[in-house]
């Protein structure tokens, strides 16, 4: 069953990267990367690199040779698959280096040509220290699109160039998971939910805990892609919902 909801965070803590939340269904994952040593390496702290875990190795290896399988798609029947590039070293040492990856998989990856766009397999979106909008918009090719922050709604900015709105939940909700959420706290998650969605953007928050309770009601709210550390137990609460 494919959850086009569900979000893959840090699944390269996991023994089996990518591959768990891929036979999950999952259709977004993230990817933390440190440019380290000229390569783009995989990792949520320094001491975590290692030079065989990069970027190309871990995942979009990966990804072209399933793409291939199933004839330029990661699920037969996929919609979309969205791979989320968070970069943890300044993107202006980074960035140009992690373009230049990108365009080696020009068949496995959506890219923008002007107001064309190519459909592949993958989109990528941009998030941490990502480039400037501006940078993005000046390439007469691009590869990867811009992770925005709920303070850049009035930015302007086009879904194609910004499809994903991603915030900390802490920043904005005390509640997170434990006890009942206050109603105050439920209104304002879905008065952002319809902010986002009236812009045409998607939503996705970061530091929510790893609880049904917090799961449920991202789900209730519209919230477009809920994170996940633990795949299995996600995948096993979104069938539950999908059977309703």
């Amino acid at each position: 069953m494919l959850l086009t909801r569900a979000h893959s965070h840090n699944d390269y803590w996991r023994s089996r990267p990518l591959w768990d939340a891929l036979e999950c269904g999952f259709c977004s994952v993230e990817v933390d990367i440190f440019l380290h040593e000229g390569a783009l390496k995989v990792g949520h702290e320094w001491h975590e690199l290692r030079a065989e875990r990069t970027l190309q190795a871990l995942y979009l290896e990966p990804l072209r040779q399933r793409a291939r399988q199933y004839r330029g798609a990661i699920y037969p029947e996929a919609p979309f698959f969205q791979l989320l590039i968070d970069l943890k070293t300044d993107w202006q040492a980074t960035y140009p280096v992690l373009r230049k990856v990108l365009e080696q998989y020009a068949d496995l990856i959506t890219h923008h040509e002007g107001a064309r766009v190519h459909r592949r397999a993958v989109e990528v979106v941009l998030s941490g220290s990502r480039p400037p909008v501006s940078v993005l918009r000046r390439e007469r090719i691009r590869f990867a699109s811009y992770d925005g922050r709920l303070n850049e709604l009035e930015a302007g900015y086009p879904p194609a160039l910004m499809p994903l709105v991603s915030d900390n939940w802490l920043a904005h909700f005390k509640w997170n998971g434990r006890g009942d959420c206050p109603r105050s706290e439920a209104d304002k998650l879905k008065q952002i939910v319809q902010q986002v969605h009236s812009k045409g953007y998607k939503l996705r928050f970061w530091n929510t805990a790893d609880l049904p309770t917090v799961w449920q009601l991202l789900w209730q709210s519209g919230v477009d892609f809920i994170g996940t550390d633990v795949p299995t137990l996600l995948r096993d609460f979104m069938r539950d919902q999908l059977k309703m």
